[in-house]
This record gives C-alpha cells, structure tokens and sequence, in this order.
C-alpha cells in the first residue's frame, strides 16, 4: 500500500507505524510487516505486507492493534491511499 501523508503529520505518522508494525508481525499468520519512506518525498510511504491467507489478513484487519492505530489514528493522517493485492508468481528461498 502507498500513503501520502499530510503535510507536517509525517513524524505522528511514523509513530503509528513503530506501533503498528510489531503488534502486526506478532500474529500468528503475519509473514511480513515492512515500512518504507520515500527518499524523493518524505511524505510518501510503501507497506508491504505479507499474510499466510486472505483469513489472516482477515485476522489483522480485525485486530485491536489495527483498530487503534491503523483505523484510530494513522487513517486520519493520510492524503492519499493507494491499495493493492499481489499474488505470488515466484518466491526466494
């Protein structure tokens, strides 16, 4: 997922994501959590995110991590959204 952060909201964003992005790797069908910042424009974000099945993203968009700072604080700092699902063709290892 891509997020474009309000202007000047971009350090309350990170604090979100230092939050979020353990308490989501914690669930039992989380195969990866990973933040990235764009070094062009600090206001943009990628989340790749890397679930067992579609029932564990289920789980983690169900989740009281996810409710209170995914839904309950970081949403209300972003711009602009962008979302997508990926199904995988090839996997390393």
């Amino acid at each position: 997922m891509h997020l474009l952060i309000r202007e000047g909201a971009e350090a309350q964003a990170v604090a979100c994501f230092e939050k979020l992005a353990p308490a989501s790797r914690a669930e039992p069908g989380c195969l990866g959590y990973n933040v990235h910042r764009s070094i062009e424009n600090p206001r943009r974000f990628l989340i790749y995110e890397l679930y067992r099945d579609e029932a564990a993203l289920q789980a983690h968009r169900d989740s009281a991590h996810f409710a209170q700072y995914a839904t309950g604080e970081l949403y209300w700092l972003v711009e602009g959204r962008q979302a997508e699902k990926f199904a995988p063709v090839m996997v390393a290892g």
